[in-house]
């Protein structure tokens, strides 16, 4: 499997997709901005299709609509949880409108619509890995910064705003990042099932130690070993590798809802 070039540039992926979606997923489910991160993955469609009709790299349009959506969530504002909420489901809904106007002007069909919605490994290019590196790289330089007061503004925002932690701009940039990963994670897993490699690996870290240092190790070894298991099974089934990832992930998840009450869970 992995002679071929276009496996080790899948595997490549995957492991830089399982980085980016175990760190900002931990944040994700921390913040219960899983909302969010669900709404963004679904602006992901437009993003391809406006990047289809411009005649631009489709992975360009999940960076930038993803991006954008995450600063058009922030300004819905965070203090008032249910006027965020209503801006989240706003948000969503005019990102699907502007895919389908996008679509309808384009005058034809998406190329490889099922590998879009669901994920491919045959279309991962030496320059996506790059692209994906980079972005990677962005995104955990982010988290090395402003780590710690984004892990106190998510714990308690009210000590954190009192003890001067900039809140309301570090929620601001996390949902840019937010941005910026479920556009990275949506070239493996694709649009409809990128959500399930940003919650469950992260959500079943969280289940199994409240330890932030071993829950962020646990994230990334789950995510990682669901990426490769996933990418190995689509390989060798010729099915959409975006389904395994879902479907080894959620049955991660429901492992560790089901796993009893341990020393390990309080370590």
């Amino acid at each position: 499997m992995l002679a071929y070039p276009f496996m080790q540039h899948a595997f490549a992926a995957g492991a830089i997709v399982a980085v980016l979606a175990s760190v900002t997923g931990w944040f994700m489910v921390l913040r219960r901005e899983t909302f969010a991160g669900h709404t963004l993955s679904v602006l992901s469609f437009p993003g391809a299709s406006g990047a289809a009709l411009a005649g631009l790299p489709l992975a360009s349009g999940y960076f930038v609509f993803c991006a954008l959506g995450g600063l058009a969530i922030a300004a819905g504002g965070r203090r008032n949880p249910q006027r965020q909420s209503a801006a989240i489901g706003v948000v969503g809904a005019a990102g699907f409108a502007l895919g389908f106007l996008f679509l309808s002007l384009y005058g034809g069909v998406l190329e490889s619509l099922e590998s879009l919605l669901f994920g491919s490994f045959l279309g991962i290019t030496g320059g996506q890995v790059w692209t994906l590196a980079a972005i990677a790289f962005a995104v955990l330089a982010y988290f090395a910064a402003v780590g710690r007061p984004l892990l106190f503004g998510s714990v308690d925002e009210l000590v954190a705003r009192t003890r001067g932690v900039p809140v309301r701009a570090l929620h601001v940039s996390f949902l840019v990042v937010l941005g910026l990963a479920v556009g990275a994670t949506a070239q493996i897993t694709g649009v409809l099932l990128v959500f399930a490699l940003l919650v469950a690996p992260a959500a079943a870290a969280q289940r199994l130690t409240p330890r932030v240092p071993l829950a962020l190790a646990l994230s990334l070894a789950i995510a990682l070993a669901v990426t490769w298991g996933g990418l190995t099974l689509a390989y060798y089934t010729n099915r959409p590798v975006g389904f395994f990832v879902a479907t080894l992930a959620f049955a991660v998840y429901l492992a560790c809802r089901c796993w009893p009450k341990s020393s390990f869970a309080t370590r």
